[in-house]
């Protein structure tokens, strides 16, 4: 019985993963020609899988696409609920939430890159969509709010402030390009600095609060190497 179950946990695990190899296969295709012009024969081969095989992970392209997006609206919502449960600033809070959001369109899911293909979708399969899209914009929006509040941010409308900041991530979909000249990562931090200065009321604050965070993460990345280098050493 527990090897039965041991088995059935490899194979689900060996599904969910080649279905993730799927999903950026198609994100790249969807990428280079577009959402209309890619066919799942197109998808299959990016895959290396034959296009009876794909329908054994995906019943059609509508599907694969509503995947894409579903993925990556979770891990974007996972890393905004993890933002707002930290002790930081708002300004870091949104900071986080911005390098995430960046990060997941861009670099760690490669079929998020159809995150402005909604419209291609049945309906019934948008409106799911938009409900998740609808509590993560609230979640960004309450970050403005409280940062308003603590008057760490200046007055404005938190509504405008988080759509303007989600538009211009969004759009980074169509202009991104891996072999450019900064990485998904770079872009990441960038937009989290430039579109958070706008916000706070003392910018000097933001800066050193910056700093210090990226002070921290050199340290993190230091000590293990450094770990490492004594352990050999001995």
């Amino acid at each position: 019985m527990a090897n039965s179950r041991t088995a059935s946990r490899r194979a689900r695990s060996r599904y969910l993963a080649r279905r993730l190899e799927i999903l950026r296969a198609a994100g790249m295709m969807f990428r280079a020609h577009g959402f209309a012009e890619t066919g799942m024969r197109d998808i299959a081969a990016a895959a290396d899988l034959s296009p009876a095989n794909l329908y054994n992970y995906f019943r059609g392209k509508h599907e694969l696409l509503f995947f894409c997006q579903d993925n990556s609206l979770d891990r974007m919502i996972a890393a905004l609920d993890k933002a707002r449960c930290s002790r930081s600033s708002a300004a870091e809070k949104l900071c986080l939430v911005i390098e995430s959001h960046v990060r997941c369109v861009l670099d760690e899911v490669e079929g998020s890159a159809a995150h402005l293909l909604t419209s291609a979708l049945p309906s019934h399969l948008q409106r799911r969509l938009v409900a998740k899209r609808d509590r993560y914009e609230e979640g960004v929006r309450q970050i403005i709010a409280a940062g308003i509040r603590s008057r760490e941010f200046v007055p404005c409308d938190p509504a405008l402030a988080t759509r303007a900041i989600l538009g211009a991530l969004n759009w980074s979909v169509r202009w991104f390009s891996p072999e450019g000249r900064l990485t998904a990562a770079e872009i990441a931090e960038e937009f989290a600095r430039y579109l958070t200065r706008g916000l706070v009321a003392k910018p000097v604050a933001l800066a050193r609060s910056l700093s210090n965070r990226d002070n921290q993460r050199a340290v993190a990345d230091y000590i293990p190497r450094e770990l490492k280098r004594r352990a050999l050493a001995r």
